[in-house]
């Protein structure tokens, strides 16, 4: 039950965290890092020690008749007259993916540390709860559990940006919920049609991820379904058209809600493309790639321009995501070896390189209380230790050889090429953008005149320690990505991904 733990964990923190406020305000951080540090060293366990938490999988996944890399497959009944169970299970992609989470997660506290005073119980409840929403999602293989910890992620989020964001919050978080409520209950009517389905031909009612894989659909039915799928996942990612909610959702945030909404929910909907639309619906998304790629490419060069011509520092780099995210679009549908690695290491390098970004611009708001770029200038001589880590960051987001995100890309245009070469030829312009509005940047920001006089505080101990770890992920991804394309290919194998 190590995965049901992992939540648990986060749960009982944030109420933990909560109660925690009657006896101080510092009291609830510290109980919110005791919950992640200890989720993060059972983390480190299944990734470097599997054998001592007793893991393996071997035995649970032969007593569940399923095949595949699971490192652990845990189920029990819940509500069996629907045929509704708990089933998590974690591979090589959701342990990754749910590592990312867990050290993400204890850098949000980081960012938090000395930015959030009020109400700070509830903050690190609704943080912590949001955690283990995503935990859930990264780890279920009930299409209804899956659902249920979609909304448990979502809720919580929803009052970070509400009570905890800036000038405009309400109208942001409001932004937010609808969006991606509205797309998450049209997944909720698909998952009942599919169950539906699957019971018409089977006699079987059933929200088994496994079972219901091999569901027989008509052409016109699997389109429109796995299109409630896709719509769903491409608002989280999010992708153009979808993506309006996300420039206000970041701008608003505070900066620990950012980094939680860039670096890991994001991850959520490329995650649900990858395990659910792609493999549930296998002949649907090959008709429907082609137009999947399209936006994908349009995503990367839309957004890339609109970055360009903002001066508010937070809707700059939260455009950028979606232009980065449009990477994964594009190779998730391209659905070859190259592709499908390169869209696993782009959402893992790009999890690392926003949370920094964000983390960053946040980290400027709070101490000269501006985002336009237009008040800013000469901060690299007030601030040198945030400017240099704000350039490491830039250029690993623009995608500098050497460093994750460019080993991302460059996997995810060559497995594309191959499908598709103008669709290619189109998004790869999208590094050439993004290299002019990363370094209009780093000139605005830091350097030039500092006309407005600002002072202010270089980076903490703490922020210093953060912007490390994610340095040395980073590096680790650029100079040994074997480590993660090796526990990535058996999962995409497992999904009929084609390796030579």
């Amino acid at each position: 039950m190590i995965l049901v733990w992992l939540m648990l964990i986060l749960f009982a923190g944030g109420i933990g965290a909560w109660l925690a406020e009657s006896r101080g305000a510092e009291h609830p951080r510290t109980v919110a890092l005791a919950a992640v540090l200890l989720d993060l060293f059972l983390v480190i366990l299944m990734l470097v020690a599997p054998e001592t938490l007793g893991l393996g999988g071997v035995d649970t996944v032969a007593q569940l008749g399923q095949t595949g890399d699971w490192l652990v497959l845990y189920q029990a009944d819940w509500i069996p007259r629907f045929g509704v169970s708990f089933i998590f299970g974690v591979d090589g992609l959701g342990l990754m993916l749910v590592a990312l989470t867990v050290f993400l997660g204890l850098i949000a506290l980081g960012a938090a540390w000395g930015e959030i005073h009020e109400r700070s119980g509830f903050f690190y409840f609704n943080l912590l709860w949001t955690l283990a929403g995503v935990i859930g999602v990264f780890t279920a293989l009930d299409l209804f559990l899956f659902f249920f910890f979609w909304e448990v992620m979502l809720i919580p989020m929803y009052f970070i940006i509400a009570i905890w964001g800036h000038e405009n919050k309400e109208y942001a978080a409001m932004k937010f919920f609808i969006f991606t409520q509205v797309s998450g209950l049209l997944m909720l009517v698909c998952i009942l049609s599919l169950v539906f389905l699957h019971y018409q031909s089977s006699g079987d009612l059933t929200f088994n991820y496994f079972e219901l894989l091999g569901t027989q659909l008509a052409p016109e039915v699997g389109m429109l379904v796995m299109l409630g799928f896709f719509i769903a996942f491409a608002t989280k990612l999010p992708a153009v058209p979808f993506h309006n909610w996300l420039p206000d959702a970041h701008s608003q945030a505070p900066t620990a809600g950012s980094v939680i909404l860039a670096g890991v929910l994001l991850k959520t909907g490329a995650y649900g493309l990858i395990r659910f639309t792609v493999p549930l619906f296998p002949d649907a998304s090959i008709a429907f790639a082609p137009v999947a790629m399209t936006m994908g490419a349009i995503s990367i060069l839309y957004t890339a321009k609109v970055a360009y011509a903002q001066t508010d520092l937070k809707r700059l780099i939260a455009y950028t995501s979606v232009s980065h995210m449009g990477f994964v679009l594009l190779g998730v549908y391209a659905w070859n070896a190259q592709a499908m690695q390169g869209a696993v290491m782009t959402m893992l390098a790009h999890g690392f390189s926003a949370a920094a970004l964000f983390m960053l611009a946040g980290g400027i708001q709070h101490r000269i209380h501006t985002r336009n770029m237009d008040e800013m200038g000469g901060l690299w001589a007030v601030a040198p230790k945030m400017a240099f880590m704000a350039l490491f960051f830039t250029v690993a987001a623009v995608g500098m050889p050497g460093l994750g995100n460019f080993v991302g890309e460059f996997l995810v245009l060559l497995g594309s090429f191959q499908v598709n070469i103008l669709t290619t030829a189109f998004a790869s312009l999208g590094l050439v953008v993004a290299a002019v509005y990363s370094l209009i940047v780093i000139q605005k920001v830091f350097h030039g005149k500092n006309t407005h006089n600002h002072s202010m505080a270089d980076l903490s101990t703490m922020e210093f320690l953060c912007f490390a770890l994610m340095m040395i992920g980073l590096l680790w991804m650029g100079l040994y990505p074997q480590t993660m394309l090796d526990m990535a290919e058996p999962t995409l194998r497992s999904l009929g991904v084609g390796f030579p």
